[in-house]
């Protein structure tokens, strides 16, 4: 399961002091700090199965890795993220193209879509492109990743932009990684966001199109 908290940051000068904080150089673990380039494309078929589901398709670049992964039964509040997830890297960038279910397969929910794709071709909704500055922290009961990112949701109906603060928990309590988020949260009058990026990008292309779900 993925657990993450994120946060709206207002502009990108408040997302400079949040990097270059205090209390985060003296959390931090010694140089985990990296700068790395995101690139992503979320796919569903003309009818939205997937969607339909509350599945989503992902395929990103992350620098030079490629991953694919699904994710599901999504639940959010006060900028608290859970959801399952499964990830497989993936060795060819067509992949972005024409993205292949079947690498899902080993799982029970990669067959799950399976059948819910029934064959049908898939095509990108939107990509989220995006700068993320990311350093690791160990509490000393919980490991987590905390990030920043800024960029662009783009879609054929127009583009968001991406400014905001993620803290996901590998290891440990889920209540240290809200007390971090709660500590910058305070300090830099940060929003709890209880939208994923996809979840925005959904938003907009409803709006656009008109599209429902149900």
């Amino acid at each position: 399961m993925e657990i993450e908290v994120k946060y709206s940051i207002k502009d990108k000068e408040t997302a400079l002091k949040i990097w270059e904080d205090e209390y985060l150089l003296s959390i931090e673990e010694k140089d985990s700090r990296e700068k790395v380039y995101m690139k992503a494309s979320y796919f569903d078929t003309d009818d939205y199965i997937l969607s339909k589901n509350d599945i989503a398709f992902r395929v990103r670049m992350e620098g030079t890795r490629i991953v694919a992964s699904l994710k599901w039964k999504g639940d959010s509040a006060d900028g608290l993220h859970k959801r399952e997830e499964i990830n497989v890297p993936v060795n060819d960038e067509a992949c972005f193209i024409i993205p292949n279910p079947e690498i899902f397969r080993d799982s029970d929910v990669g067959q799950d879509v399976i059948k819910l794709i029934n064959g049908k071709p898939l095509h990108s909704l939107l990509e989220p492109k995006f700068l993320r500055s990311r350093l690791r922290i160990d509490t000393g009961t919980s490991i987590c990743e905390l990030a920043i990112d800024e960029g662009e949701i783009e879609t054929d109906y127009g583009s968001l932009p991406i400014c905001e603060l993620e803290i996901e928990l590998f290891s440990g309590e889920q209540e240290d990684i809200m007390k971090i988020g709660g500590t910058l949260a305070e300090k830099y009058q940060l929003i709890p966001e209880n939208r994923s990026k996809y979840a925005r990008g959904w938003k907009l292309l409803e709006d656009s199109q008109k599209l429902k779900l149900k």
